[in-house]
């Protein structure tokens, strides 16, 4: 049987100098650029308390009586 894809594909714009920035960084790593980009989505994620793996039910609650999730504050 073939192994389940759990990945989702798309198209990501992005201007030149930026994506030849993230290009170094990769090569620097020794990643790919995709690999590069998933990574930093994944530290992003983490850091701001939004991984998937790290969420628990209580977090995925709304913090204040009308549903919405309290602004995350910027240090």
């Amino acid at each position: 049987m073939a192994k389940e894809n759990k990945s989702k594909s798309f198209v990501l714009r992005i201007d030149t100098d930026t994506m030849a920035a993230v290009e170094k960084w990769a090569s620097d790593e020794f990643r790919s650029v995709n690999g590069q980009i998933l990574y930093l989505l994944d530290q992003a994620l983490k850091k701001s308390g939004r991984s998937p793996k790290n969420l628990t039910a209580r977090s995925r609650e709304p913090a204040n009586k009308k549903g919405a999730m309290q602004p995350h504050p910027h240090p």
